[in-house]
């Protein structure tokens, strides 16, 4: 098939590069623009950007498709398919009639929960037993197309968003290359009106633990929001951000320290197992113990 590609972050990059393996003909990479990064402002590509460089594909990023020239500039490519996977933006009606076949969406989650822009963290953070990987036909709606194919995968009580994301990203690029091979035989089924969710955006005020809150939910809220924002408590000097953790047997005031990194939570207690201070790599908790010491007292 002639496809387009449209996607931005390290999720879509896998599922690029699984397309072009398949021997489809990838006639354009969409992403979003280069911006400003890091402490000295330089432009940054997407890593889609730079995966789609080094395999020598045209690339194109457009601020919006607001203008007759884009939105004609990509009906000439007469692509007979775009596969979308994270783009960053909403596509007009006229992009998706612009396709032969339309638009396909790669999505995270098990539809119709988890519609959105973070499913994998709230999927973790919500104690989802599973997710998984949906491929819908695109339509003018948030994640609300009919959907040709899913795979589900079980949620780990060790998982983390970074290991999640790898794993549907993985997941992802293997369930693109079997659609696009057979698209013609596929059905489409429309999306149940039952058990709609949405995945907000993560706002960094949600990252602060509340040891108010019982041990499984704190796990959930460190694993969900690793590696970024990532989770964080006051020590009474300095921040301490939290990168991993596990459910242990404990009580205890909330934030009372048990033992070295073992925390009393409302409800049993957290063991910190990965840990990250502010100018510093994160560190295993043996590692991390070596040059800090809890405070006697209790964690705010």
């Amino acid at each position: 098939m002639r496809i387009i590609f449209m996607g931005s972050p390290e999720f879509s990059v896998p599922i690029l590069s699984s397309i072009i393996s398949a021997g489809h003909d990838v006639v354009a990479v969409y992403c979003q623009p280069p911006r400003p990064a890091g402490r000295g402002k330089k432009e940054r590509l997407t890593p889609v950007h730079s995966r789609a460089l080094e395999l020598g594909l045209d690339v194109r990023h457009p601020v919006n498709f607001k203008s007759k020239e884009a939105v004609s500039n990509f009906a000439a490519l007469k692509a007979d398919i775009a596969v979308v996977v994270a783009y960053g933006l909403i596509l007009p009606q006229e992009i998706l009639d612009s396709v032969d076949k339309g638009c396909l969406n790669i999505h995270a989650s098990l539809l119709p929960r988890w519609r959105g822009a973070a499913p994998i963290h709230r999927a973790i953070i919500s104690g989802d037993a599973s997710t998984g990987i949906c491929i819908m036909q695109m339509d003018a709606g948030l994640d609300t197309g009919d959907v040709l194919y899913h795979k589900e995968t079980e949620i780990l009580p060790s998982d983390t968003t970074a290991v999640l994301h790898d794993r549907l990203a993985h997941i992802g690029s293997q369930c693109i290359v079997d659609v696009l091979k057979k698209y013609a035989f596929l059905e489409a089924v429309p999306q149940s009106d039952i058990g709609i969710i949405y995945a907000s955006k993560i706002d960094k005020n949600e990252s602060k633990i509340d040891w108010n809150k019982s041990a499984i939910e704190i796990d959930r809220q460190i694993r969900g929001l690793s590696p970024f924002p990532g989770a964080w408590f006051d020590d009474g000097e300095q921040r301490i951000k939290v990168l991993m953790s596990e459910v242990v047997e404990g009580s205890g005031f909330p934030g009372e320290i048990l033992d070295h990194a073992i925390i009393a939570c409302q409800s049993g207690a957290v063991k910190l197992t990965r840990l990250q201070r502010a100018g510093k790599g994160a560190m295993d908790i043996k590692d991390f113990l070596l040059g800090y010491s809890f405070p006697n007292a209790k964690l705010n």
